[in-house]
């Protein structure tokens, strides 16, 4: 059986999971990344996407995240992130709207920077909706 830690999944609303996991999935912003016990130390940014979690109990979870940071030790991992949904209760008009707002503050943005990332998170978004829908 695989060594179990400790991970948590905070948004600015609430603490989402604080639970025992043998491995945890990330949506790095440079790839996915498994997580599991005695990983080297790392921070990495996350993009917009799913983070699977495979609990110490045997049982599978997901949830959305869409942006946010993770910190990773070789005891646990925290990812922070900037919103967080359970899977279960996220669906494609909820994803729709994002993605519509995403376009909305890509017609208003003036910097090439600022458009190149927003462009990024729609791009996100688009694949994120093919998870969701099937």
């Amino acid at each position: 059986m695989a060594e179990s830690f400790n991970f948590e999944l905070v948004s600015p609303e609430r603490l989402l999971v604080s639970a025992d996991v043998t491995a945890v999935v990330i949506p790095g912003t440079d790839g996915e990344m498994t997580v599991m016990a005695q990983h080297a130390p790392v921070m990495t940014t996350v993009k917009a996407g799913v983070v699977k979690l495979s609990k110490a109990d045997g049982a599978e979870d997901k949830f959305v995240v869409f942006g946010g940071f993770a910190d990773i030790l070789p005891t646990g991992c925290t990812l922070l992130a900037e919103s967080a949904i359970h899977m279960d209760e996220l669906n494609t008009a909820t994803l729709e709207a994002r993605i519509e707002a995403a376009r909305s503050d890509l017609a208003n943005a003036e910097h090439h920077e600022h458009r190149s990332a927003i462009e990024d998170f729609i791009f996100q978004l688009t694949e994120l909706r093919g998870a969701v829908s099937g």
